[in-house]
């Protein structure tokens, strides 16, 4: 019985290290590739996607795709260095981080696919949704990130709100509005990512 106490005292020690770590496994190069991702994506939608409120499966089918590979980039950076430490630490933080962020990356995908099925009418407030699900994640996850991400996440929160409250039906699902919300959201935290890279690199 004293075995199993102390190990459970010692699972709970090596949580609370973890949620006191910072998080290193986000990195700037793929976030910002992101941000391009997202200038890129606006200039399809003008060619391919002109009128999205009568095209709405392809709107969707474009950003959806944006995502998942801006996504996998990401995620996929994470999960090489995980595999790359060895320390248990590294990796409890990495699993902590994950399930902090991962949430609003499923209630983005489930609330995309209820408006597209039951309220396609609703449409055109998903990218202030999805901007403000992002910002909710970024907020989960700050204590693990630099203290900076804050200003990112209060960035995508503002724009999702505006993008709803005026952006309006006519502007929302226009060729910039994801550029603008995404595109320089991701750039801001691309630079608070590099900025704290480049401040471990330089410290003794």
């Amino acid at each position: 019985m004293e075995l199993h106490e102390a190990l459970v005292q010692i699972s709970a020690i090596r949580k609370q290290m973890a949620r006191s770590e910072r998080f290193r496994g986000y990195r700037a190069a793929p976030v910002a590739m992101s941000a391009l991702l997202a200038l890129a994506g606006g200039a399809v939608q003008a060619a391919w996607v002109a009128e999205p409120a009568e095209h709405l499966g392809r709107y969707l089918a474009l950003w959806t795709t944006v995502a998942a590979i801006s996504a996998a980039m990401c995620l996929g950076t994470v999960w090489l260095r995980n595999c790359r430490s060895a320390g248990h630490l590294h990796r409890e933080t990495t699993q902590l981080a994950l399930s902090q962020f991962f949430p609003c990356l499923v209630a983005g995908a489930l609330l995309t696919l209820v408006v597209a099925r039951s309220a396609p009418q609703a449409a055109w407030m998903l990218p202030g949704l999805w901007a403000i699900l992002f910002s909710l994640g970024l907020f989960a996850s700050w204590r693990l990130l630099p203290p900076a991400i804050v200003a990112a996440a209060i960035f995508y929160l503002a724009g999702g709100l505006w993008a709803i409250a005026w952006g309006g039906k006519e502007n929302a699902l226009s060729p910039w509005a994801m550029p603008l919300l995404f595109g320089i959201g991701q750039t801001l935290t691309a630079i608070v990512l590099l900025v704290s890279q480049r401040g471990r690199e330089v410290e003794p």
